[in-house]
Order: structure tokens, then sequence, then C-alpha cells
């Protein structure tokens, strides 16, 4: 079985999305053994986004159920998408799937930059219609760096849930196992969580 790790590097040197809490560790020796405090903010590193995120009274990230996070995924390969994914790069390639995974050129950047490719709200629609329930991108952000907040209030107001900045650079476009947990932060609006792809081999298949 092959596996992908699909979660960046959890550092100070992670991609910062504006205006977030950047990510600070201190290691503190008592002489017999070693922790670590650690400030994060609730979207640091590869994240899910609560519908309460955006949503006042929305679930927040204790109240999703496991099984929304874990299962079958589509990851479709929209690298040549500049800015925007627009419906036409996802009509009739979302049948048969909850989980989809947006593979940008953002999975080769190592700095944040406002022109990430992003959703129209367009687009947004029609993953919300086709009943996806957990979407992914590679991007920081599902919306536009100059979005109003309608892309992200129509894909987490249908219940979905969000997972941005994952590390695609290296799956190929197709259908996984995906596991993608968050901590169980209670009454949280988002949390960092440890992305997985699994893909059986053609030797272990029946």
């Amino acid at each position: 079985m092959k596996v992908y790790d699909i979660t960046r590097d959890l550092s100070e040197d992670t991609i910062l999305y504006p205006g977030d809490v950047p990510p600070r560790f201190r290691e503190i020796d008592n002489g017999q053994y070693r922790v670590t405090e650690m400030t994060i903010g609730s979207h640091s590193g590869t994240h899910i986004d609560a519908p309460s995120h955006y949503l006042e009274g929305g679930r927040t990230v204790d109240q999703i159920p496991p099984g929304v996070l874990m299962g079958p995924a589509r990851v479709l390969d929209c690298s040549d998408a500049e800015e925007v994914i627009g419906p036409g790069r996802l009509a009739g390639r979302l049948a048969g799937t909850r989980t989809l995974l947006l593979k940008t050129w953002f999975s080769e950047r190592q700095r944040f930059e406002p022109g990430y490719p992003a959703l129209s709200l367009e687009a947004a629609h029609l993953i919300a219609d086709a009943g996806i329930t957990c979407l992914g991108t590679d991007a920081p952000s599902i919306e536009a760096f100059i979005g109003d907040g309608s892309v992200h209030r129509r894909l987490l107001g249908s219940g979905m849930v969000v997972l941005e900045l994952l590390d695609l650079a290296a799956v190929p476009e197709g259908d996984y196992v995906m596991v993608a947990l968050p901590l169980r932060l209670a009454g949280a609006d988002g949390s960092p969580v440890r992305a997985i792809l699994c893909k059986q081999s053609m030797e272990e298949e029946p």
C-alpha cells in the first residue's frame, strides 16, 4: 500500500496567512526531561475549518464526526488553474465521492502568495450541491485572498468541513483513502490536522 503524508511541517517557518497567529516553540529542559511550550493558532499549518469558523452556532471541531474525515477521497489535479478554480474544471468529476481534494501549483510553494488558486463562488455552489462533505486544498485558503467570506459561508453552511494548506505535490490525481483528524479541541473553530492518503497498489488488488 502506498502512503502519502499530505501534511506540511508545523514549525516557525510554516506558511502564515496574514493576520494568523505566528507559531512559536520554546523548549523547556528541567534536567530530567524536556517539554515544548507551543503557541499556535487554530488554523496553523495544515488545518481544518469547522463550520463555526464562519458561522455563528456552527459545529465546532469537537462536534465533527471522525467519519467525515476518514474514508474514500478523490484528488483532482487543478495545477493549470492560475488564481481561480471555476466550475468548468469540476463539472462531471464529482460523482461518487464525498471527499474532494484540489491539487494546485501551490503545493510547490514555501511562502505565502496572495494570488494562490481559490474557488469561485460558482464552483463552491457546484461542490456543495454535489453533496461533498469534506473539501481540501493545498492553498492557504479555499477562498481568494480578496474574498468576502461568501465561499466559506456557502461551503460551511452546507455542513461541509474544509481542509487547507495540504501538501499534494507528490500525489497523482485519482481515488484514495484519507485520514485527516484534528485535535479534539472543545469549542474550537479549527485545528491543525495530520492528513494521510493511502493507495492500494496494483499487486494488492484482488
